[in-house]
């Protein structure tokens, strides 16, 4: 029996052995990275498959045809707006002349500083019934109508405005490229400048618009803070009051599911967008086009139209804020601001550091591995940036919680030991969550200055004995220290600006300045939260000035 049994377990050995040098270390890295994405889905998903009657038959009679109503109507509205306002100011800077373009090419980029819910609350504080400018108007003029500001179209023109940037920035840089040639094609056809933007131009840059918009819808199902500011419920407010008004956590994971296959949907019609982008144009002078000038009016009459858009987008709101800040800065600023403060750089720089070490690997297993299975697990792991936080706090805190569950029976039932919760209500629970949301935004930085090292420079470093490890740390780290630096950045940014996973998944009293603003406008308590909006504010200032000038080469 023991030899025949022995080269069994030999053989199961050698099994394991042999799969494990297939995968390679690289991709099995890459396959735990892509793990930490398929848990949290699959744990909101499974909840389909056990469904609870009395949970549904609530959401059915109670809430769930107002938030497909709400959420459809503001996707509708907010990707409607951002189509039109990006695309026209994106054709205006990218194609024409008037005065002040240049300026405007990179300062309509500048509201992407500004987070969604900060503009929200702005919008309220200055526009509500007792805000100074109704209060003004009513001294003014004794006029008591005036448009609420608390419903379905404040909510929309505030993302609009929040959000065009995202297609101003694609679409421009659509339009930038297709050059000269495609207006010379038009105008051979016979049609002037104008029609050659109806006709050729912009059916062209539709699958990056399309993407653009996407992205806009995106955003829009993933917005926490500023549908809260608004009172304003749409699937991802319903999860949250789900979870902490109903303290029902089966009741948040059916939603998050139906939100899931949402997502999904919009996914799959992302990609088809993408797999439509097949126009190119070949050598440099494709993105050298002379001009549109407009003269006279038309030149003022464009300005002007910028101009209101960067004032009420960025100028306004950021005005406001320093305002109030100085107004109230001296009797709100104390020592629990610093706590806020170093919570929120602690909570991004740890995001910040392991979302660059875990795109570092998922883009150095992309170089090493170019089969489909190796590029089926980056698109995987990097799927989390199209969940919206309230998804992924659910969809992380349940597994968490039944590993905690786990083992303190397994404490209790083999050591007789009795033991706390070790893992709930800790950072772990967070800072998975967040690794998870914004790994896209790391990799696409870090893989994009991947792409640039030819396979040259690695055949050249072996041939001189530099390979592995060794070829990371001498050769590619340095090439890469800038998409690293970029995409860590980026990744502290948006960690600095999000709310709903650290809202929910918060260990006891653990708030940061997001939550604090979340704390203070759900009392109505807009001047109080300028203090910890405007830190955030100037946290993304930097970067997005990085990115406008990189628009701009």
């Amino acid at each position: 029996m023991d030899v025949s049994t022995t080269p069994i377990a030999s053989s199961s050995g050698a099994g394991r052995l042999s799969v494990l040098r297939t995968l390679g270390p690289w991709r099995l890295v890459a396959l735990l990275i892509t793990l930490l994405v398929l848990v949290p889905i699959s744990v909101v998903l499974s909840s389909l498959l056990n469904p609870e009657p009395e949970i549904w038959n609530h959401l059915v009679e109670n809430v769930l045809a107002d938030l497909a109503i709400n959420t459809l109507w503001l996707i509708a509205g907010v990707a409607s707006g951002t189509l039109v306002l990006g695309v026209s100011l994106a054709w205006l800077t990218a194609v024409c002349q008037f005065p002040g373009r240049r300026l405007f090419a990179w300062a309509l980029l500048l509201p992407l500083a500004v987070p969604a819910y900060v503009t929200a609350f702005v919008a309220v504080g200055l526009l509500d019934f007792t805000g100074p400018l109704q209060t003004w108007w009513r001294a003014e003029f004794g006029l008591e109508q005036f448009p609420e500001i608390r419903s379905r179209g404040g909510v929309i023109a505030v993302m609009i405005l929040a959000f065009y940037p995202y297609v101003y920035l694609i679409a421009r840089n659509a339009f930038q490229t297709q050059g000269q040639r495609a207006m010379e094609a038009a105008q051979s056809l016979g049609l002037n400048r104008w029609g050659g933007f109806w006709r050729v131009s912009l059916p062209m840059a539709r699958p990056w618009i399309v993407g653009g918009v996407m992205l806009v819808v995106m955003e829009c199902l993933a917005d926490f803070g500023t549908v809260a500011v608004f009172n304003y419920d749409t699937f991802t407010s319903g999860i949250y009051k789900a979870w902490y008004s109903l303290f029902s956590l089966p009741a948040a994971s059916q939603l998050a599911s139906l939100l899931v296959i949402i997502v999904f949907a919009i996914l799959l019609l992302e990609q088809q967008a993408r797999a439509r982008m097949s126009y190119t144009q070949i050598g440099r002078g494709a993105a050298q086009q002379q001009r549109i000038q407009l003269h006279g009016w038309r030149g003022w009459l464009v300005t002007l139209y910028a101009s209101v858009i960067l004032l009420i987008a960025f100028i306004v709101p950021v005005m406001q804020l320093l305002l109030w800040t100085m107004e109230y800065a001296l009797n709100d600023l104390d020592a629990r601001y610093f706590q806020f403060l170093w919570h929120s750089l602690l909570l991004a720089t740890l995001t910040a550091v392991a979302v660059g070490m875990t795109a570092l690997v998922l883009a150095y297993a992309g170089r090493r591995h170019r089969d489909l299975p190796t590029r089926v697990l980056i698109r995987v792991s990097t799927m989390g940036y199209a969940l919206p936080g309230p998804v992924l706090a659910v969809g992380t805190f349940i597994p968490i919680a039944w590993f905690d569950n786990l083992l303190i029976d397994t404490a209790q039932q083999w050591f007789n030991l009795e033991i706390s919760q070790l893992l709930q209500g800790t950072l772990i629970t967070m800072l998975l969550a967040l690794i998870v949301r914004f790994q896209a935004v790391g990799f696409s930085s870090i893989d994009g200055h991947m792409q640039r090292i030819t396979t040259s420079v690695d055949d050249a470093a072996r041939s001189l004995g530099c390979s592995g490890l060794n070829l990371l740390r001498r050769i590619h780290l340095p090439i890469l220290s800038g998409g690293i630096f970029t995409g860590m950045m980026l990744v502290f940014v948006d960690v600095m600006k999000e709310m709903p996973i650290t809202l929910m998944t918060r260990p006891f009293g653990w708030d940061t300045l997001a939550v604090r603003i979340f704390e203070l406008t759900s009392e109505g308590e807009w001047q109080r939260a300028a203090l910890p909006a405007i830190a955030i504010v100037i946290a993304g200032l930097l970067p997005t000035l990085l990115l406008t000038r990189h628009a701009e080469r």
